[in-house]
C-alpha cells in the first residue's frame, strides 16, 4: 500500500474512532443520568451537605479514597497507572497544539517517564488477576483484554521514545491534518502504525466496556448522594410522578 492509501486509512479510522468514542460515551452518560436511583444509599460516612459531597467526589477522583481504605496494594498500582496516563496524555498534546501550550512544553520530560510508571502500574493490576483468588474468579476475559490492550498501547509507544524514534514533526502534522481536514502523510514506521491502531482500537471499545468507570463514577448514587434521610424525604423522578 503507497503512502496516500497509508494515510488515507487511518485518517478514516480515527475519524471513525472518534465519531464512536464522542457519541458512545454520550449515550452512555445520558443513560446514566436518566437511571433512577429510588433509594437514599450513600456509603457511610457520608456528608451531609451538598458542598461535603462535591469535596468527596474531588478525593474519590483524584486520591481514590474508598479504594485507599479498602486496598492499599491496589491503591498504590492503580493511582501509579492513573496518574502515568494523565502525564502520557498531556504530554501527547503537542501533536495536537500549534504554538505548543508553555505547560506542555515543561511536562515533556516528565510525561516521557511517566510511561514506566504507567506500564508499572499495568503489570500490578493485571497481576492481582491472577494472584488474588476472589478477584481471579470475577476476571473475564474483557478484564484481560482492556488490560493486555493499555499494556501494549503503553509498551508499543515506549519504544518509539526510548528505542526506535519515529518522526515526530510529520506526525504532529498528521495529527494536525486530522483535526482542520487537511490531512498530511502518515510516517510508515511500522511501530508507529501498531501504536496507533492500538489507540483506535481503545477508542472504539472505550463506550461499551469497563472503562466506563470514568465518568461513571459521577452518577454513583453511593458518592453523589447527601447522607440527610431523616431531614429529607428522597422521593425518585419517576416516583414523583406516581404522586401527582
Amino acid at each position: 500500500m503507497g503512502m496516500s492509501g497509508l494515510t488515507l486509512l487511518y485518517a478514516l479510522l480515527f475519524y471513525l474512532a472518534t465519531l464512536l468514542l464522542v457519541v458512545g460515551v454520550g449515550y452512555r452518560i445520558y443513560v446514566y443520568s436518566r437511571t433512577p436511583a429510588p433509594l437514599k444509599i450513600p456509603t457511610t460516612p457520608a456528608p451531609i451537605t451538598r458542598s461535603g459531597v462535591v469535596m468527596r467526589m474531588a478525593r474519590e477522583l483524584f486520591l481514590f479514597e474508598s479504594l485507599f481504605k479498602s486496598n492499599k496494594w491496589i491503591w498504590i498500582f492503580g493511582w501509579m497507572f492513573h496518574f502515568g496516563l494523565f502525564l502520557v496524555l498531556a504530554r501527547h498534546l503537542r501533536y495536537f497544539t500549534q504554538p505548543v501550550w508553555g505547560w506542555v512544553v515543561l511536562i515533556q520530560p516528565f510525561g516521557k517517564y511517566a510511561s514506566f510508571l504507567m506500564v508499572a502500574g499495568l503489570l500490578g493490576l493485571w497481576a492481582r488477576r491472577f494472584l488474588v483468588d476472589r478477584v481471579r474468579y470475577i476476571s473475564t476475559p474483557s478484564d484481560h483484554l482492556m488490560l493486555a490492550l493499555l499494556l501494549a498501547i503503553g509498551l508499543s509507544g515506549m519504544s518509539m521514545s526510548f528505542l526506535d524514534h519515529t518522526d515526530i514533526i510529520s506526525l504532529k502534522a498528521f495529527a494536525l491534518g486530522l483535526m482542520y481536514f487537511d490531512w498530511q502523510p502518515l510516517p510508515a514506521d511500522p511501530l508507529l502504525l501498531v501504536h496507533l491502531f492500538l489507540v483506535a482500537s481503545l477508542m472504539i471499545v472505550f463506550p461499551i466496556s469497563k472503562l466506563l468507570h470514568a465518568p461513571g463514577v459521577f452518577f454513583s448514587p453511593t458518592r453523589n448522594q447527601v447522607d440527610n434521610p431523616r431531614e429529607s424525604r428522597h422521593l425518585a423522578p419517576w416516583a414523583a410522578q406516581l404522586e401527582k
